[in-house]
């Protein structure tokens, strides 16, 4: 699979999933997005999208859905920290699909 973003092909695994995780950018997030049936990124979407980008990038693996909850309540409170409420913006959850957008890696058990 492949997206193109500014002229220039980005490979991406059979499952939409970054294979160099140095060639994401926020035109390839739209991309990926739009593959995700997801047809805007909002503020809400980026906050979810950078807060992941910053987990990984501090402790080098991807957060587990539980423990983003509790990143998502202490940064942006209760309303905004459910699994329902990440489910409401990435239809597929956080591990399919929100780390899927901010082009970090696919973890084990994850198609």
């Amino acid at each position: 699979m492949q997206a193109e973003v500014d002229g220039k092909i980005i490979e991406l695994s059979e499952a939409g999933w970054l294979l160099n995780l140095d060639e994401w950018s926020e035109a390839l997030a739209h991309e990926i997005a739009k593959n995700e049936k997801i047809t805007e990124l909002t503020q809400e979407h980026w906050d979810i999208i950078n807060l992941a980008r910053e987990y990984f990038v501090e402790n080098g693996v991807v957060a587990e859905p539980r423990l983003f909850s509790k990143l998502m309540k202490k940064k942006f409170g209760d309303d905004r920290s459910s699994q329902k409420y990440i489910y409401s913006l990435f239809p597929t959850g956080l591990i399919k699909c929100a780390n899927k957008i901010a082009g970090l890696p696919r973890p084990k058990g994850c198609s």
